[in-house]
């Protein structure tokens, strides 16, 4: 649905994506993360077909997507700056919306008013940033497209109308086979969306992996030795983290289940539990092992 091959883009002699390879299968949501300046947006702006990759490929619906109007047609990019036209009401940006886009569905229009409970006949700039957003997402699901890229898109939103949105994106995509790219720092409503992870760092895609795969290979774990843990044990286990917590040491460790499993019960622990993980830890400990200061990946 998604194909991005040996994609390159410079801005002058400036390098922002290097090489990036990636693949986004139909009816499947996945999720864009990377540290700050990684070269996200540059990246959805080019799947988006607003940017020129500098060499490359950019196949989207299975054909190429810079200056594509047809593949457009079926594809919508939400930026994370979001852009009406002046002085426009809802209901005459949703008239602008149907003149462009030939799958516009009023009905769908009209129903989705009751999800997000806005006045129709509201300029949009008089509202607040979140009800903006409510607006861009009110929109953008009425187009029905195929292909929804989305930048930081739960910015500014309640907690209420995130879950309503998550929602009415998990619906579409069980529904119509709607394939979604999103890109956003908030890693916990990207792990309650996403079923595949792609971590963008810079301007490379450091690994991509179906999110419960990668959670099966990263384990949090609790130990206790009667003496400290021996060195023939640590150099056995893929150790990324590391942490004493009085006699109880914490390991954040890569590997096969049962085979980190075996090694460790091999040691006689007087502790040994396995504790969950979430996406938000493994982004930290992936990004730490490549050098990145952990202080620095989420806002």
């Amino acid at each position: 649905m998604i194909q991005v091959q040996q994609l390159h883009k410079e801005f002058e002699k400036t390098k922002v994506l290097n090489d990036v390879h990636f693949h986004v299968r139909k009816g499947s949501i996945y999720g864009l993360l990377g540290s700050n300046g990684a070269g996200k947006t540059t990246l959805l702006r080019t799947v988006a077909g607003i940017l020129k990759q500098s060499r490359g490929e950019v196949s989207v619906l299975e054909d190429n997507v810079f200056e594509n109007e047809s593949i457009k047609q079926r594809m919508v990019f939400l930026p994370d700056t979001l852009y009406f036209l002046p002085h426009y009401t809802v209901r005459q940006m949703a008239d602008f919306y149907k003149e462009i886009y030939e799958n516009w569905n009023e009905e769908r229009f009209q129903k989705l008013n009751e999800l997000f409970e806005l006045d129709v006949n509201k300029k949009i700039q008089q509202f607040s940033k979140g009800m903006q957003r409510q607006v861009a997402f009110w929109l953008s699901m009425s187009v029905m497209p195929d292909v929804l890229v989305l930048d930081e898109p739960f910015d500014g939103l309640d907690a209420v109308m995130r879950k309503k949105i998550r929602n009415l994106i998990v619906q579409d995509v069980a529904d119509r086979e709607m394939t979604v790219l999103i890109s956003s720092h908030n890693l916990r409503e990207v792990e309650d969306l996403c079923d595949f992870i792609g971590i963008l760092h810079k301007g490379e895609i450091l690994l991509e992996r179906d999110l419960d795969d990668l959670k099966a290979d990263i384990h949090k774990i609790q130990v206790a030795f009667k003496d400290d843990m021996n060195a023939a044990l640590e150099s056995e286990l893929n150790v990324l983290h590391k942490e004493q917590r009085g006699s109880i040491q914490l390991l954040i460790v890569r590997g096969e289940e049962e085979q980190v499993t075996s090694l460790i019960q091999s040691h006689q622990p007087l502790v040994f539990d396995r504790l969950p993980l979430t996406l938000e830890e493994i982004f930290i400990y992936e990004m730490g092992g490549v050098g990145y200061a952990i202080e620095n990946i989420l806002v």
